[in-house]
Parts: C-alpha cells; sequence; structure tokens
C-alpha cells in the first residue's frame, strides 16, 4: 500500500503490524485440514494528510462477501439495537406510510423487519447469496448487489429516491471508499438522510481493541477522516452519536450538500475529542503497537499457565475479530481446545490459520471447563448473563480485550 485510497497521499505511517493471517471468515471443513491457506499481511497504517486508517485492499470484498458466514440475527442484543435504531430514525427523518428505505450491506434483514412490521416500503442490498436469501425468507426484500454509482443510480431509478439509506457496519468494508459513497448519493433523496455506523478508531486505540484489525475491515475511522470520506460522495456530516455497539462505535448523520445546513454541537465536541487524543497528529498512535504486544503476552501466560496448571480452557463465538487474536497469539487447539458458538453454519468447521474446532453451545455444559474464554467480548453483558450456568461448577469467564479479566460468574 503506497497512497491513500482516500485522498491519494503517499504519507503513510506505520501503526501496528500484526504479521499474515488468512481472511478471518474463511472457516475449514475437516476436508480443507491437509491442505495449504493463503495468508494475507495485515499491517495497519495511517494517512498523515487526511488521517484515514487502512490495511492493503489485498482481498476483494468479492472474495469474502459472496459467501458469508456472518448471521446478523443470531445476536438478540444486535436485533434490539436495529429496533432502537429503526424508531430514531423514523422520528428523526419523519418516516411514514409514503416513505421508502434502504439498507446498504442488510445481511439476514435483522433490521429491516424493524421497517417491514411498520409497513414503510424497503429495499436490502446484500452481495452475500446465502445471508440475503434468508432475508428474503423472512419477508425482507433484498437486492443481492454490491453498491456502487451504477446499482445505486438503477435502484433509484426503479424504486425512487430514498428517504432514508442506512449503512450499518459496512462503511470499513469496502476499499473504494468515494465509489461507495457516490452510490450512498445516487440512493438518497436530495432531502433524505444517509446512517452510517461504524466502529470509531478513538476507542480502538483507548481500548487496545486489534483484534477488531482484520481483512474485511479495509479502513478505520475518527469523525474526522469519515467526515472527508462523505465529502468524497457530495454528503454532508451534520450529526454523530457515540454508541457502545463493538466496543465503542460512532453512528454517523449525514444528507445532501445542499440541504445539509453546519454540523451539530455533538460533531464539533467528538472533533475536540479526537485532537485532543492525538488522532488529528501522529501522537496519537505511536504507542499502539507496544500496547498490542503487552495484550497478547498477557493472553499466551494465561493460557500457558491454565495448560501447566491442567486446567481446561474453551472458547465461546467464532468472530472475525476473535480469529486476529488468535492467529496473532498463535493459539492451537492445544491451549484452546475448541470453541462454540450460536451460528450452526460454523459447527464442524475449524477457524481459519489456528484450526480450533467450532462446535454448539451445549457443549460447554457437557463439558465444564473451567475456564471459557469470551472471543466476542463486545457483546459482554449478554454473553455474562447466557453463560451464568457455569457458576454450577465454579468456571469463570475470561476477557481478553482491553486487558485480560478472569470474571467469576454469578447468577
Amino acid at each position: 500500500m503506497t497512497k491513500c485510497r482516500l485522498c491519494g497521499s503517499t504519507n503513510m505511517e506505520s501503526v501496528v503490524d500484526l504479521g499474515a493471517t488468512p481472511p478471518c471468515e474463511r472457516f475449514l471443513t475437516a476436508a480443507q485440514l491437509d491442505e495449504p491457506e493463503m495468508t494475507y499481511p495485515l499491517h495497519l497504517k495511517v494517512c498523515t494528510d487526511c488521517w484515514l486508517a487502512q490495511i492493503p485492499p489485498l482481498i476483494t470484498p468479492e472474495e469474502t462477501f459472496t459467501e458469508y458466514a456472518y448471521f446478523s440475527s443470531y445476536s438478540a442484543s444486535w436485533v434490539a439495537h436495529a429496533g432502537e435504531f429503526v424508531a430514531g430514525a423514523v422520528e428523526r427523518a419523519g418516516l411514514g406510510a409514503d416513505s421508502f428505505v434502504v439498507e446498504v450491506a442488510s445481511n439476514d434483514g435483522y433490521l429491516l423487519k424493524h421497517v417491514v412490521d411498520r409497513e414503510i416500503r424497503c429495499l436490502g442490498i446484500e452481495p452475500s447469496v446465502n445471508v440475503g436469501q434468508a432475508a428474503r425468507d423472512a419477508g425482507v426484500p433484498t437486492l443481492t448487489a454490491f453498491l456502487g454509482p451504477e446499482t445505486g443510480a438503477a435502484v433509484r431509478e426503479e424504486h425512487g429516491p430514498a428517504d432514508l439509506v442506512a449503512a450499518n457496519n459496512v462503511y470499513a468494508h469496502i476499499p473504494d471508499i468515494v465509489g461507495f459513497t457516490e452510490g450512498l448519493r445516487a440512493l438518497v433523496a436530495d432531502d433524505g438522510w444517509v446512517s452510517i455506523e461504524v466502529q470509531h478508531l478513538l476507542t480502538l486505540i483507548r481500548k487496545i481493541q486489534y483484534d477488531t484489525i482484520y481483512h474485511e475491515h479495509f479502513q478505520y475511522y475518527t469523525v474526522e477522516s469519515a467526515r472527508r470520506a462523505l465529502a468524497s460522495g457530495g454528503l454532508s456530516l451534520v450529526d454523530v452519536e457515540l454508541l457502545p455497539t463493538h466496543g465503542g462505535s460512532i453512528r454517523l448523520w449525514a444528507r445532501p450538500e445542499a440541504v445539509a445546513g453546519p454540523p451539530s454541537q455533538r460533531v464539533l465536541d467528538v472533533l475536540a475529542e479526537e485532537k485532543a487524543a492525538g488522532l488529528h497528529e501522529l501522537s496519537g498512535y505511536t504507542e499502539f503497537a507496544a500496547q498490542v504486544a503487552h495484550v497478547r503476552l498477557d493472553l499466551l501466560r494465561f493460557l500457558t499457565d491454565a495448560a501447566a496448571q491442567g486446567k481446561t480452557v474453551v472458547g465461546y463465538g467464532a468472530p472475525g475479530k476473535g480469529n486476529t487474536l488468535l492467529n496473532h497469539c498463535g493459539i492451537r487447539p492445544d491451549l484452546l481446545a475448541y470453541t462454540v458458538d450460536r451460528n450452526p453454519y460454523k459447527h464442524g468447521r475449524f477457524t481459519p490459520g489456528t484450526r480450533i474446532p467450532v462446535l454448539p453451545p451445549e457443549r460447554i455444559a457437557e463439558d465444564r471447563p473451567d475456564y471459557v474464554l469470551i472471543l466476542p467480548w463486545n457483546l459482554r453483558a449478554e454473553l455474562t448473563e447466557q453463560l451464568s450456568y457455569v457458576e454450577e461448577w465454579g468456571g469463570r469467564l475470561v476477557f481478553p480485550i482491553p486487558s485480560l479479566e478472569i470474571v467469576e460468574v454469578k447468577s
């Protein structure tokens, strides 16, 4: 990666180098265990002109998202979060029976189901064939496509302009930021709204959430770099909300430039906080690599000590972030016997690179392990409640991020 994909600058500085890993959602079948795996460098850099943090686009979205292993509806808290978003968006944008809502990267319809329930016309644009079919089966109209200017224009021509375009947890997943943003502008009505949720680089740095760096996430946003990215496609940032999701996210509200008006005080406040943290200059990034190394050493020390003491450790969840963590730390089945996941698609498969078996969640109660390592640590409250039964045999939960924490569960 020799130049910034947003502004074209060649002034790129290293933030953290995580080595080379396989794509995080390429779970292996048993038949593939004797086959080689492709790995790709995972090296986060930041552009010192526009401050967009990014990794090289070494794999394409088509390779990752045409057939996808992640189904949003398997997280009850995420479905509830989507319902709250829809309720707020209806009020903000004044949506009603005559409105039209489009969601980009709509997954299995987890969000648009709430729109359908309100009898508001909607359409999902989802590139993954398998999860898009799950959305259609659930009654959510869904187009199988990637978004770019041409797709946006075609959808607008067929369905009309959208009063609201939602693009939640996808703005990091596309290497062509400008083309994607132009697609958003093509979709949205001239007086409409665009809402984007994406992880906030400020919390990623502060809380050492380095496992959220993986090949599906091509870039990592501050509000400042997101503002610049939106402007590249003719959209202006008007408001921002700070969210707890994914360990700390931002919800960006944007409108076409002609109707946007000045940004809210919340935008100005977050920009000031980012600047104070050094994220609009190089100083905010220089210590991150050392902090990542400390997290890795603490987790490996815990796992090797547990193995030496004859304790059993299993995982909970098989998210993309978990595979970054497992690969960077070099964790194999000798240290983590298996992990479990609610998604049946992953059962009987193996994590990419580390080749740890993925089993149904019921296996934990059967085996009664001493420790359960929580890989989707961002769902801490939900999973602590789900796993309260490990108290029966004195099991404990382990959270690796932002620092190692061993928790006694009390029901």
